[in-house]
């Protein structure tokens, strides 16, 4: 990995610099070339050059100073052209590349402005709030795409051995193992891209109303009750804007809030849920969400839960930011709400106050047309059939019980594959359909489906995965490839039901 490929802010609406440990600048973005002049030579540039004598410390003792105590911002002058200091907020993050230590430098406003706003006025540092989250998602895409491609190269590689070595081999164990933590990092690390993708949804997207799939989201908390009960209450326009979305990702997001939530409410929790056309004549701003003249769909949740604290609430859409303990929580559920929507052209804005609750508003641009959705396909998609749906992502599991219970369905999940055998084992009823992840820690959807295989040969099985595993390339009706939409999951299900499968 080159320093070149790791700096791709070339586009990006801020100066950004890429520096050595000896305040040497590689690399700067046409923003930083525009500000600071002949001062940025294409090569054996100096940060000391454009280094203003008002900061309390040089540049080397500046970098040495941020190494020993990072900081995520920190305040510097900088010499523009004509030799005037201008004050930023420097974004700064390490890196290492062949044994030699780098520093991405982002200079944000010190005193960002947002634009003319009208209603829900952004609070000064609103804008600066939201480059640093543009900042802290291109840096994670940018990472997440190298790490991913040098992963694959392993994860490619382990398979070709495993599919060539004997069962019995005394390495085969020690190569499982490679493969499961290579596939595991894989996850990790496009969740980091998925979220943080700056181009607009690729997906072919056509207009839809979000009425139906709220109600669906809402109706998989029903079928969970809490021991406190909830009152939900939904206020849909009868006339709704139709949104162009991506069903899949679009679940993800609401059912992501509504589980936050409802995990902020104690005793007679409230939370409701209202969808309103909003057409704007002018730039409005909410709080760090800038909405451009035009129409939109807003969906607004509300909760008289806890709260959020206000040295939390800046932070909520960060990477890795997460307030909730235990291995499984990556901090990237609000951060992958936020990616998702801004890849959509939408945004989110919350606001909360402890103690009385949190207002979260979700915007889509719209077409002024309205669309009675009806459900994917009609009726032919339904069934009745038994599926075990086995993933270890609990929101995947969610979002499958979600829609298959609403099409008739029985749906059994299980977060694991030993956990899948034992629902296997004592289950009475036959189960028609196994669903399941190819890629889980300790026992793998490859050993699962083997045994399954083996002990019920009866049952159908269908695999997904976000790779193209070789292993199933060769029966394509009964494999899914992640991310799939509620249509593209459902017609799986009919197909392989359908087909007679060894």
């Amino acid at each position: 990995m080159k320093v070149d490929a790791l700096f791709s802010l070339e586009n990006a609406g801020w100066p950004a610099l890429v520096v050595d440990g000896l305040g040497r600048v590689h690399h700067a973005n046409p923003l930083a070339g525009e500000l600071f002049g002949s001062a940025l030579k294409p090569e054996g540039s100096q940060l000391s050059e454009i280094w203003s004598a008002e900061n309390p410390l040089n540049v080397n003792q500046f970098l040495t100073n941020w190494d020993l105590s990072p900081s995520p911002t920190f305040p510097i002058k900088l010499q523009s052209v004509g030799g005037a200091a201008s004050s930023w907020l420097a974004a700064i993050s390490a890196f290492a590349e062949a044994g030699q230590k780098y520093f991405l430098i982002q200079l944000l406003p010190e005193n960002a402005s947002a634009a003319p706003a009208t209603k829900n006025q952004a609070p000064e540092n609103g804008l600066l709030h939201k480059q640093k989250l543009d900042c802290a998602l291109q840096m994670a895409r940018t990472v997440s795409l190298d790490f991913n491609n040098a992963l694959t190269g392993i994860l490619g590689h382990t398979s070709l051995i495993l599919n060539k070595i004997e069962p019995a081999h005394p390495w085969r164990g020690v190569l499982l193992e490679v493969e499961k933590s290579a596939a595991r990092a894989a996850e990790i690390a496009n969740d980091l891209g998925a979220f943080s993708r700056q181009e607009k949804e690729s997906r072919a997207l056509h207009p839809g109303n979000l009425n139906p799939l709220l109600q669906q989201c809402v109706k998989f908390f029903h079928q969970d009750p809490t021991p406190d009960p909830i009152k939900w209450s939904l206020q849909l326009e009868r006339k709704l804007f139709a949104a162009r979305f991506d069903e899949l990702k679009m679940q993800q997001v609401f059912l992501r809030i509504f589980e936050n939530a409802v995990q902020a409410l104690r005793g007679n929790g409230r939370i409701s849920i209202q969808t309103r056309n909003v057409e704007l004549g002018e730039t409005t701003q909410d709080l760090n969400v800038r909405l451009v003249p035009g129409a939109y769909v807003c969906v607004e949740i509300n909760d008289n839960g806890c709260g959020i604290e206000p040295e939390v609430l800046p932070r909520i859409f960060e990477p890795f930011f997460t307030t909730k303990r235990g291995g499984n929580h990556r901090g990237l559920g609000l951060a992958w709400v936020y990616g998702i929507l801004t890849n959509h052209g939408g945004g989110v804005a919350v606001s909360s106050q402890p103690g009385t609750g949190t207002s979260v508003r979700v915007y889509l641009p719209a077409e002024k047309t309205i669309v009675k959705d009806t459900g994917p396909d009609g009726p032919d998609l339904a069934g009745t059939q038994t599926v075990l749906f086995v993933d270890d992502e609990d929101s995947l599991l969610t979002m499958g019980q979600t829609i298959l219970s609403a099409y008739g369905y029985r749906v059994l999940m299980a977060n694991s594959g030993q956990k899948a055998l034992d629902i296997l084992g004592r289950n009475k009823e036959p189960i028609d359909v196994l669903l399941t992840d190819l890629v889980m820690p300790g026992m793998s959807g490859r050993e699962l489906v083997e045994q399954v295989k083996g002990l019920w040969p009866a049952i159908r099985i269908i695999c997904t995965s976000g790779y193209a595993w070789s292993a199933h390339q060769s029966n394509e009706r009964a494999y899914l490839q992640k991310p799939f939409t509620t249509q593209e999951l459902l017609r799986k299900l009919k197909q392989v039901l359908a087909a007679e499968l060894a």
